[in-house]
């Protein structure tokens, strides 16, 4: 396997003087068992427990006191205590509802030992069937790979560095357009990734497509209690893909006789477990961020690799000459979302776009980027800067002086005037340096 971008967010965590027991959050199959795994090399000791098995799950509930169950955790990994960092890993920690509650002792009785918890099916269990200690434990979000961790995966590593000054990417324009066009097409779930960079053979990627829908379909009835609610999450895992990038509505969706209120529970379940996310609107153009809950939201998957397939539309991305094109432009939003998700570990952070709050105006920007404290528009569009309407407006009512275009063509930062007469930096970001977009602002600011 490949290194993933969370480590760093890993090792950080690890050295905070302050740090908390850490549920480590994300959909199944995005790598979360593997990456602990791989950051344990960092320990002296390592302790894996998976709740999934009856024993762990038996022994994690023999006792409430941490300081007793931990030389037990030792005996049941059969390790010889050493000297040094110790990291306990509980994998399917959903399983048990007492474990759960137990981390908040770890963080009070037993401060020196770092646990990291995690589980498949956690995201849907939170708040619902298990309380959470709450102060006494921390999160973070992980993603399917973005485009630099497909680049490492894929022996083209050396292009990352090139990615973080815009000036070196114009030689390699091509490349990296060729290589982002293909992560666009496969998608970030690590199996595939590691699969195609193995084989480099996308008609092989089908069988683990198929797998991965079919774990996510098996899943349903673990989410929910009731046939009604388990038919409504079968039915948007089996047609939701084709509605990608698009405002939906919640009474029947994608043409089913299903209530808007069966159909709005499923895809906040869905979305609890890390599978969708619904972009809703904002009015503002200044903070704070306050989603329009009554406004249509947007739909965007978790992974543009499964959209694909599910959707039927990989031919579509082969015989495309520009992601912009594929797919009636809904390709490129799918995948810009996935990548601005990808930009933080933050379990809270949601995408938003912008609608103009005005009687007769119909102006939208796809998405905003919150950062610096400002609210910045990001439009994924070709063409002349002047076409560009939408963040035009948005650039005349809000205080600062920064707009962000994602496109196919050259990194290029372009003065622009509004017809208000208002100048502002247009960013016009290759959809390639995405993950450099923080930075970027950074350095304007």
């Amino acid at each position: 396997m490949f290194k993933r971008n969370i480590e760093i967010e890993l090792q950080k965590w690890a050295v905070n003087p302050y740090r908390k027991p850490l549920m480590l959050r994300g959909a199944r199959q995005v790598g979360k068992t593997t990456v602990v795994k791989s950051f344990a090399k960092q320990f002296d000791n390592y302790l894996f427990v998976n709740l999934e098995k009856s024993s762990a799950k038996q022994l994690m509930e023999s006792s409430d006191d941490v300081k007793k169950l931990l030389p037990l955790l030792f005996l049941y990994c059969n390790t010889a205590r050493k000297d040094g960092r110790t990291l306990l890993f509980i994998d399917e920690i959903q399983q048990s509802p007492h474990t759960v509650s137990l981390l908040r002792y770890f963080y009070e009785e037993l401060p020196e030992i770092y646990v990291i918890a995690a589980g498949s099916l956690l995201e849907t269990m939170l708040d619902k069937h298990i309380s959470v200690p709450v102060g006494r434990v921390e999160f973070m979000a992980m993603h399917p790979c973005s485009f630099t961790e497909f680049l490492t995966a894929t022996d083209n590593g050396q292009y990352r560095e090139v990615l973080t000054d815009p000036t070196l990417t114009m030689p390699f324009h091509q490349e990296l357009m060729q290589l982002y066009n293909m992560y666009a097409l496969i998608g970030g779930m690590p199996e595939v990734v590691a699969r195609y960079a193995t084989d480099y053979d996308i008609v092989s990627l089908s069988a683990i497509y198929n797998q991965l829908l079919n774990a996510y379909k098996n899943d349903v009835e673990k989410y929910v209690k009731t046939g009604t609610q388990s038919a409504v999450i079968r039915y948007i895992l089996e047609e939701g893909w084709a509605y990608s990038g698009q405002n939906i509505t919640f009474g029947g969706f994608a043409g089913s006789s299903y209530k808007a209120r069966e159909t709005g529970e499923a895809f906040r379940t869905l979305s609890k477990a890390m599978l969708l996310e619904l972009a809703y609107p904002v009015t503002q153009t200044i903070l704070p961020v306050t989603s329009d809950l009554k406004k249509s939201p947007k739909l965007f998957w978790f992974d543009t690799g499964l959209v694909n397939y599910s959707a039927g539309i990989q031919r579509e991305y082969l015989l495309s000459k520009d992601l912009m094109d594929t797919w009636r432009g809904a390709a490129a939003e799918q995948i810009v979302a996935q990548e601005l998700c990808a930009l933080s570990h933050d379990a809270g952070s949601k995408l938003n776009y912008w609608m103009r709050n005005k009687r007769g105006s119909s102006a939208e920007v796809d998405f905003i980027w919150v950062q610096e404290g400002r609210i910045i528009p990001i439009e994924v569009k070709g063409g002349h800067n002047a076409h560009l309407k939408s963040i035009h407006q948005f650039m005349d009512e809000t205080d600062h002086d920064i707009a962000v275009r994602i496109w196919s063509g050259q990194y290029s930062m372009d003065k622009v005037t509004t017809l208000e007469k208002k100048d502002f930096w247009l960013i016009n970001l290759p959809f390639y340096m995405i993950s450099e977009l923080p930075g970027i602002i950074v350095h304007l600011t």
